[in-house]
This record gives structure tokens, C-alpha cells and sequence, in this order.
């Protein structure tokens, strides 16, 4: 599985524990934010993983900034990209579960990088759960994207 990541200038400690563990993981990573500077600007790199999600090219992508929330708005702007904001376990479940996100928006401001590998680790190996309600809610969001 491969899994692009980026992250701005407040993710990039993180991006590196995150990194490793994912490797040994045997997960192949894309990380187009290698080369971080304080002076960077986060859509960039939320515009690059989400175009590599959309053109499937990475699974999952894994976007991180100080809140994550800058992140989040900006890789949905990307046709077909599904960021879910995401702050605790539960939520990591219930983004796969109910609205299928293919990129989680994480915030290094005050995590710990454990608490951040376990949602992480949650996103990527809960699946969407194909009930009727669900396959409804997000073919609403996609004919609405396609307008």
C-alpha cells in the first residue's frame, strides 16, 4: 500500500516518527513535503497528496499541520479527495466507516505521536462500511462535486 504524506513546517518532527513507523510497516511512502522550511505554505502540500490520492496513485494520504485544519479545507478542494479533520480515535473509525475519507487532516499542536500513529493506524485499516445509508450519503456528495 502506498500512502503519500505532507506535512508544513509544524508537522515535520512528527512526519519523521510517523514515517518510520509506517515503513516498518512495510507501507511505501510518498512524502512531498521532504525539503520543509519555516516559510512554507500547507496548500501545497495538501494540494499534492490530494492529487495523488484522486489520481490513485497513493492509497491514503496523511496530511499534517498545526491544527489541521487548514489541511483539511485545502486537499478537499481537490476532485475526489475525502479529508477528514480528524482528533481522536472514534473519529478516525467513523470517517472510513461512514464517509469512506481517503486523507486524514492531523494537528501537531499538543499530540503526542503515539495518540497520532493509533488514529492513524485506525484510518487506514478500518474499511467503509457499504451499508445503503452510507453508499446514499456519499453518492449526495460526489453528484454534487461532478456538478
Amino acid at each position: 500500500m502506498k500512502i503519500a504524506i505532507g506535512t508544513d513546517h509544524n508537522g515535520t518532527e512528527i512526519k519523521k516518527e510517523i514515517k518510520t513507523y509506517l515503513k516498518n510497516k512495510d507501507y511505501e511512502i510518498i512524502d512531498v513535503s521532504e525539503h520543509n522550511s519555516a516559510f512554507d505554505d500547507y496548500p501545497e502540500y495538501a494540494f499534492k497528496v490530494g492529487e495523488l490520492v484522486a489520481n490513485k496513485e497513493a492509497t491514503f494520504g496523511i496530511l499534517i499541520c498545526g491544527t489541521g485544519i487548514g489541511m483539511s479545507i485545502a486537499a478537499n478542494k481537490v476532485k475526489g479527495i475525502r479529508c477528514a479533520h480528524v482528533t481522536n480515535t472514534s473519529e478516525a473509525i467513523l470517517s472510513r466507516q461512514h464517509n469512506n475519507a481517503n486523507i486524514i487532516a492531523l494537528g501537531a499542536n499538543g499530540n503526542k505521536v503515539n495518540d497520532l500513529i493509533k488514529i492513524i493506524d485506525l484510518f487506514i485499516n478500518t474499511g467503509f462500511k457499504n451499508e445503503e445509508r452510507h453508499v446514499r450519503r456519499n453518492s449526495q456528495i460526489l453528484e454534487y462535486e461532478n456538478k
